[in-house]
Parts: C-alpha cells; structure tokens; sequence
C-alpha cells in the first residue's frame, strides 16, 4: 500500500484512507497503514465473531503512547456525521437516548474503523434478532485478569478449572490471550439463557472457584482484594457489557492482538501474549481455533432446504451454511427441463447463484441474461448427478468449470470477479473476467477484457500435511506412489528472479541455505510457488539428514544442497491448488529445468511393496501415496496424501537430561499438556550431546515441565524451559506413551514446539 493519502475502492465502496505513514505503535513503527492490512488479511476470521454486534470502538487518534494528550484515547459509542452511508448500522434504546452502532459485514467497514484509529474494536455477547432488538447471548465469556503480583501462569491454572467445570455441564469453552494481560475464556450457547441468566451461572462459576482457591482467584471486583490473585470478571456477560473482540488489536505499547489459542498452547510453559504478525502467520497456517464459538449468522438456507426433500434427491443438504472467507466459484451444467448454466460464487459462507440460460458470454460484444436464484451451500460447489423427476431442478448437473476468484467488486447491483478455472473447465484454463450488472430489467452478465497483472504477486500458501497409511490403504491404481525424503519441508516462492524458501513454521530457509536461493533460474515460469523437501546428498546421492543438519547448524560438510519439489501449487497468475495432484505433477514437470537444483520426485508406481524397496534401496525413509484426484488443502492435515516409512520417526521437545546416562529427556504433546516419553542417547555424539546440554542449561529450571516421570528417571534428572524440537526414529510406543527403542535423528530448528507432531 502506497504511504501517502489515497482513495481507494474496496469492493464496490469507496473510502478515503488519511495519514497512512502516522506512527499508531511508536515502539515498534507500525503505522496505520500497517493496522489497516492486518485488519484486511484478518478480516475472514474475525467477521465470524463481530457478525450482527455492535461495535464499540477505542480509539487513540494520536497513536498509542499519547495519553498526556487531548483526546488521546477514548471510548466511542454513538455513530457519528462522517460515518460513510454504506456501513451497517444496528440501534440501541438506553432510557433517555438511543446510539447507533457500526456492524461489521463486509471489508470496507473494517478499512474504515482502521482509518479512525480504532484500534480496539468491543463487542457484547449478543447479537442483533431479525427485528433488530437485542437477541439472547450466544456466547458465554470468562475475563481472567491478574491482578499486581500475578500474571499468565495463574490465569492458566483458573483457565483449568474454569474449563473443567464448564465441561461438566456441557460447555467447551475456547481460550483467548486476551493482548494485555490475562485470558478470555469463550463458550457458545444455545440462546436459551437471557443476558440476566447467563451473567448469574458466570458469577456462580467464578464464587465457585474462589471458594475453593481463595488464594488464588477472587470474584469481586475490589483492586484491595486482587493482589497476588486473579479477578475472574464474570461481569462481561451483562447485556450492556462489552469485550474486546476475538483478533482485535489493543491499545498497548506493541500491537498485541486478542489471539484465541489451542489449550495445548495455553498450557505451554512458553505461552504469551502474540503480536499481529504472529497472529496473521497462525491464522495463515491453522485457522481460526475460536470458530467454534464464533456463532453461525441468520440461516441463508432456509429456502434452499424448503424446496429439496433430502431423502429423494442426491443433492447436498446441510443443516447450516458455511463460514464466510472463501473465494471459490463453479460452473455447472444443468440439463434441466430447459439447458442451461448454474453460475455460483462463495460469498459468506454460501453460494451465491444465477441461472445463465445461455451460458457465460465468450466475448465483449454481447451479454447474457443471468437469473438470480437462492443461495446454494458450499457442499454443492463438489456436486454432480441427476435430480430425480418431480423434484426441484430435476435433471442431470455437471460441473462445467470451477476454482477459485478474485474480487474487484461487490455491491447490490454489481459483481466484478476474474474467475481462475481448471485447465480443462470449460473456460479454457485461462483467467475470465466477468460482471454481474443488475438493470431495470433484470440481471445481465458481461465478460470484460481481461485486467492487466492480475493476481501478480504469488500468495503464501501454507504446506498440505500427510496422514500415516499403511499397505492395505491402497487399493488400487487411484495412488501414485513416490519417495519421502529425509529433510526439511520448505514451500518455495520464486518471483523477479529470486526464490524465497519458507519452513512450515515460516521461518526463513534461505539463511539457513544461502546457495538454494539460486534455484530460480531452475523455474521455466516467471512466478511461481513449489512445494518439496530440502536435502542433503551424499557422494551417491542419497539423502544425509545428518549432512542437512550441518549445514543448517553452519558447520559445513560434504552434503549437495538440492531442493526436491513434489508440487507445484501456482505459476504466473494461475492458482493450482484445486488441480487433481496428477495435473499439478505433470505440469510441476514441464516447469522445472533438469541439472539445476531443482530435482522431482520419480514415480514409483502404484505397488506399495515394490514402492518401498526402491525407497529402501534410494535410502529414503519411505514412500507417499498421494490420490491422483487430490487438491490441494493447504495447511490441512489429509487423507489424500499418506506417508508409509521403513522407520518410524517422531517429533519430540527436549524436557532436559541426565547427568550420569549422557541420556536426553523427552516430552510430547498432548490434549491438556505435556507428557513425559523417556529419553533416548542411542546415535547421540558426545560433542553433540554437550552442545545441546550447554544450551538446555541457559533454559534450566528446578522442577518438571512434563507430567508422569518414574522416579527412576526423576533421580538424576535436569529439566529445562520446552523450547528444543527435536525428531527421533523408535520402534514402538508403550501403552503409557513413551517410545521403545528410540534413536537420535537431531535437531528441529525449523519447528515451532506449538508445531510438534508426534507422528512426523
């Protein structure tokens, strides 16, 4: 974004962005600028959770830091004269006055509050109804608040029986670092409770647990009671109460950000208080951990289901729509009564349809009708078959072309989207770039020359993770097979020359490996972003993950740097990501340049067994089956993709070590914490093993971070702050949990402890 005063457009509604260099954050030199595209990036994830509440806005006009001056900081209420006529707006009747509210439903509403400086943005724990009164809450919150003397530690350990006996009557509540000091606990009802009831089951729940912790929790909201404790705030659920909202930003010294957590994390000896930037590159990876407490908008269904009887028709008929965010779009051929086309685009987490009785236009010079019709779910985006006569629509559909779009506008009476379809849908594998015009008459659709650059930049894109297979999984010639590598995954981007390589945790991988930023010239394609395994080869060209290992530790060695790159995820403007793999596989081989540093995985077949003996003979790990059909599903965990290794390895973070056993001490992740899983010594290298003991000895602390240690191993055990990611080969896991047979593989310094997975 340029610097300097601009007008923008942002779908459709036009809004004059001000002072964008203006420092809002001194200590760090965020500027508005800075806020206004965190608050666009985060914008899918946080409209769930101000949807349909008003927002009250704190606002620091001169930035945070400024409280000596006038008008510094304050609380606004109340719409005020230069609020665009465009942003949603809700009423509230007080006694003698009524305020009106800014809503938050689409992103220009979002740049705007950012233009104002309102960097924190409160909302009740109501809704709006359909009459625009205040409906009943449907979220419950808990405000953990320490007070002097106390701080995150004991909010977790309320955090823990707050949870404890919320799940006893059926609540699952979602913690929040709240961005300043404590933790937000939020748990979705059902809309039985009024505000009145749900606000006394909240106080009742915090006297409980002062009761039974008095030193440490205190319920009322006295400052001469809460040293040393915390303050579980039970107030916010007051209908006239207000709590920053989840992904909100707040008005400290750093642009901290309500962040809602995993509990995994929340009970990490590490836990703090997340900025933007850290928010935006979890949010990319994993989502959003408080959508289950982000309450479903009005139903957008209700007409669609009235008219379908799921027990008669093949269609998709869910019981709520979507969450809004996506960008996809799909075309379908329906062979209804009359032939023609269903136009859908995913807007609010359903599909929004036309009916195109002639199709989608092939040139500029004429339109076409398109027919507005109900919303559709996004389970139909997938959906082909015949409908049965005397249903609905009867006749057979089939998709036409589909994928994914960017926009340009959306308004009541315009659409500007270019559509980025599949490379043998029906628009040709070209960008389409289309309009949607509503008339006196009707709606129209128009194709538009098509914009230049458009999507220039390649996106980040989070790696798609395998699941563990066996033999048996794969039956079948609907797999392909090919080797697994031992090294570190990396997503590359390579752009005006240059390549960038990001690790699952985006940490930069071209420092680590200065020489593989000279890949680019490997890539026949302008911009492009690939997905693979950085290793190390030996003199036979097997991979050496302990070579790797030196050479991202820069201590040198023989090893060849090379990057293997398995996917190919866009190229110059085209986002492949819902290409089946085998597309994306044949042209990943027509855009990398052989002899370079790029290499591609062989194809091995559809035989596991045979697979695997040629990996054994490569000396791989093992092989992945990836379905030929597959998409891609970024920063997702699938089936599609199945790992089946001679070894089984394992991520694990150091807890400490043993003096007398030259032994390291081990601990793995689970649902409510950490848990001891042995220790292992079996390939470790004395001068290795003392350099990870010198750095675990800069993180010693006196008691132990994992649950579950025997005393045989407590004996003579040191124990260190969770912080080293390291992986492991093993046999076999005990009924407890610990590993048999564990072997030393190295270091992670490309993982986050919040990343580990124990079945790497």
């Amino acid at each position: 974004m340029a610097r300097d005063d601009q007008t923008v457009q942002i779908e459709g509604r036009r809004l004059r962005l001000t002072n964008l260099d203006k420092v809002l954050y001194p200590e760090t030199g965020t500027t508005k600028a800075d806020v206004l595209a965190y608050y666009a990036e985060i914008a899918p994830v946080i409209f769930p959770h101000l949807d349909g509440r008003p927002i009250t806005r704190k606002r620091w006009v001169h930035g945070v830091g400024t409280v000596d001056e006038p008008g510094a900081v304050f609380f606004q209420k109340n719409l005020d004269d230069t609020t665009p006529d465009w942003v949603a707006r809700g009423t509230i009747q007080h006694r003698d006055h009524e305020n009106s509210y800014p809503i938050a439903t689409e992103p220009a509403t979002l740049a705007w509050l950012a233009q104002i400086a309102s960097l924190e943005l409160h909302v009740p724990q109501w809704r709006f109804a359909g009459d625009g009164s205040p409906a009943h809450p449907d979220r419950l919150v808990i405000d953990l608040d320490p007070g002097p003397g106390a701080g995150l530690p004991e909010c977790v350990e309320i955090a823990r029986l707050a949870r404890a006996i919320l799940r006893d009557v059926g609540l699952d509540p979602v913690p929040v670092t709240s961005g300043s000091k404590g933790v937000h606990l939020y748990a979705e009802l059902d809309g039985t409770l009024s505000t009145e009831q749900a606000a006394a089951f909240a106080k009742e729940l915090a006297r409980s647990i002062e009761a039974d912790h008095p030193d440490l929790a205190v319920s009322d909201m006295k400052k001469s009671l809460r040293q040393g404790r915390v303050l579980v705030d039970w107030s916010q659920n007051s209908g006239a109460k207000t709590t920053v909202s989840p992904y909100s930003l707040r008005g400290r010294l750093r642009p901290t950000v309500a962040a809602p957590r995993t509990w995994r994390e929340l009970f990490s000896p590490q836990l703090r208080q997340l900025e933007m930037h850290e928010v935006l590159k979890r949010v990319r990876r994993r989502g959003d951990p408080a959508e289950a407490v982000a309450p479903d908008p009005p139903d957008r269904l209700a007409t669609y289901r009235s008219m379908r009887d799921p027990s008669r028709t093949g269609e998709p008929v869910p019981e709520r729509h979507g969450r809004g965010g996506g960008r996809e779009f799909v075309i379908q051929e329906h062979r209804a009564r009359r032939l023609h086309w269903d136009f859908r685009l995913e807007r609010d987490g359903v599909l929004v349809s036309w009916a195109l009785p002639k199709g989608v236009p092939t040139d500029d010079r004429r339109n076409h009708l398109a027919v507005p019709t109900e919303d559709h779910p996004l389970e139909y985006g997938s959906f082909e078959g015949v409908i049965p006569k005397g249903e609905y629509g009867a006749g057979e559909v089939t998709i036409w072309d589909a994928g994914r779009y960017e926009l340009e506008k959306w308004r009541d009476d315009e659409v500007i989207a270019t559509l980025h379809g599949r490379a043998d849908g029906g628009l040709g594998g070209e960008p389409v770039r289309l309009a949607l015009i509503r008339t006196g008459d009707g709606w129209l659709i128009h194709r538009m020359q098509q914009q230049p650059d458009a999507w220039a930049r390649p996106p980040r894109i989070a790696p798609m993770l395998a699941t563990r297979g066996t033999e048996q999984d794969l039956d079948g010639d609907d797999w392909t097979l090919e080797g697994k590598w031992d090294g570190y995954r990396a997503i590359v981007t390579v752009e005006d020359g240059r390549a960038r390589l990001r690790s699952r945790n985006d940490q930069d991988l071209g420092r680590r490996f200065p020489e593989l930023r000279g890949l680019a010239p490997g890539v026949r394609a302008g911009r492009a972003v690939l997905d693979g395994e950085i290793v190390a080869l030996d003199a036979r060209g097997r991979p050496s993950f302990r070579a790797l290992q030196q050479r991202m530790q820069g201590a040198g060695g023989d090893g060849r740097l090379r990057f293997i790159a398995f996917d190919l995820l866009w190229v110059d403007g085209r986002d492949l990501q819902r290409e089946p793999y085998e597309v994306r596989r044949r042209l990943l081989a027509e855009t990398i340049e052989p002899g370079t540093l790029l290499e591609a995985p062989d194809d091995l077949g559809t035989d596991p067994a045979a697979a695997l003996a040629v990996a054994e003979d490569l000396g791989l790990e093992g092989v992945v089956a990836k379905a030929r059909g597959a998409r891609y599903r970024a920063g997702r965990r699938s089936s599609d993709w199945r790992k089946l290794t001679r070894t089984r390895t394992a991520e694990v973070v150091i807890a400490g070590w043993r003096e007398g056993t030259a032994s390291l001490l081990l601990a793995v992740p689970e649902d409510d914490g950490w848990r001891y899983a042995g220790r292992v010594g079996s390939g470790l290298g004395s001068d290795e093993l003392d350099g990870i003991v010198a750095r675990l000895e800069r993180m010693e602390r006196s008691t132990a971070p994992v649950d579950a240690v025997p005393a045989a191993d407590a004996r003579d055990a040191r124990w260190s702050r969770l912080e080293l990611v390291a992986e492991i080969a093993f046999a076999e896991r005990t009924d407890g949990g610990r590993f048999r047979q564990p072997r030393w593989r190295g270091l992670r310094p490309d993982k986050a402890v919040s990343d580990v997975d124990v079945d790497a």
